[in-house]
């Protein structure tokens, strides 16, 4: 077997280059869209309408430009909004479009179980992180 050509490896290259371009526009326009919109303590409005916001980026541009979409765009364009941008902007856009193509493929006990056991699993992730950084915040500096 031979080893990658420079072509090949150059396509990887730029694909990462892609994804990481649109990562940080998604994450800058979280930033100015929270500082927009934020409300104080309370209902995270903000968050609320950004998970929404890119949820619905998702869903548009995955069947927009999907197999029988109705516009050709290359893998780099759809890496760049929807691993890169959408994955910066919010994590819950990939959430949205696993579970409504659960739901749209007709197994709606899977997407309950997916969406039960995702929130279970991201409330105790939460928990576990924040124990070990206040255990951590509380040791004696040397």
């Amino acid at each position: 077997m031979s080893a990658p050509s420079f072509t090949n490896r150059w396509r990887s290259a730029m694909l990462y280059a892609w994804v990481a371009a649109g990562s940080i526009v998604g994450g800058l326009t979280r930033y100015l869209v929270f500082l927009a919109l934020d409300t104080g303590p309370g209902f995270p409005f903000a968050t609320l309408f950004i998970n929404a916001t890119g949820s619905l980026i998702i869903g548009f541009y995955a069947t927009l430009t999907g197999p029988d979409g109705r516009m050709l765009a290359r893998p780099e364009h759809r890496q760049f909004v929807m691993t890169g941008f959408c994955g910066g902007y919010t994590t819950f856009s990939a959430f949205s479009l696993e579970t409504f193509r659960l739901l749209h493929g007709g197994t709606k006990y899977t997407a309950l179980a997916y969406v039960g056991s995702s929130v279970a699993c991201w409330l105790v992730s939460v928990w576990v992180g924040h124990m070990m950084a206040t255990r951590y915040n509380r040791l004696r500096r040397s």
